[in-house]
């Protein structure tokens, strides 16, 4: 079975920047511990902007749950990177942590959008897990240095009684409004998924 390459493509769909661009961030990314699946590269005929897009979704391979989508835009003497949309993939400048940006040749270029890769790959995720009568009802994957939430998912019939009242009352139900951390209290598990343990 042949093996799957990082950041993938069709010679024909990218011009001769372009490939160097990619051929230099799949050759580093051999040493991510990422599945090759989870890096894509969309030709600059098929993006809103009319550049080159990669990307790379993150996720919890232990409940097969993407969490964060961060890619670059280059246009063959600058790259632009962030947070991406997960559909549309333009940059997301609420997410201003992961904003990226730099000018110069595409191989240089590419190394500096692998090390920015790279820093967001080594920022240490965690999965914090609430249970009420050994049923997960509420799980936030958040980033332990900062506390920076990234995704969260909350099932309403398996939360105690006494929290849904309490979050229906202050307009937190399902579709209107977020679920604090904070009015949760203490997690039951939090779990390491990539990145840097924060103990180390």
């Amino acid at each position: 079975m042949d093996e799957i390459p990082w950041f993938e493509y069709e010679e024909g769909y990218l011009d001769v920047a372009q490939r160097a661009f990619v051929d230099v961030l799949a050759e580093r990314a051999g040493s991510w511990l990422v599945d090759p699946l989870d890096t894509v590269v969309l030709p600059s005929a098929h993006t809103v902007d009319g550049q080159l897009i990669v990307y790379l979704d993150i996720g919890d391979p232990q409940r097969t749950q993407g969490v964060l989508t961060v890619g670059a835009h280059f246009d063959g003497s600058v790259v632009r990177g962030g947070q991406l949309h997960n559909q549309d993939f333009t940059i997301q400048q609420t997410s201003s942590e992961f904003i990226f940006g730099a000018a110069g040749t595409p191989t240089g270029l590419a190394n500096k959008a692998a090390e920015w890769f790279e820093a967001v790959l080594a920022r240490p995720l965690v999965r914090c897990e609430w249970h009420h009568e050994g049923r997960m009802y509420e799980v936030r994957y958040e980033y332990a240095d900062t506390g920076r939430g990234l995704s969260e998912g909350f099932e309403d019939s398996l939360a105690p009684d006494a929290l849904r009242k309490r979050l229906a009352a202050d307009g937190v139900i399902r579709g209107r409004g977020r679920i604090n951390r904070a009015g949760l209290g203490q997690p039951d598990v939090i779990a390491h998924v990539r990145g840097v343990r924060p103990d180390q």
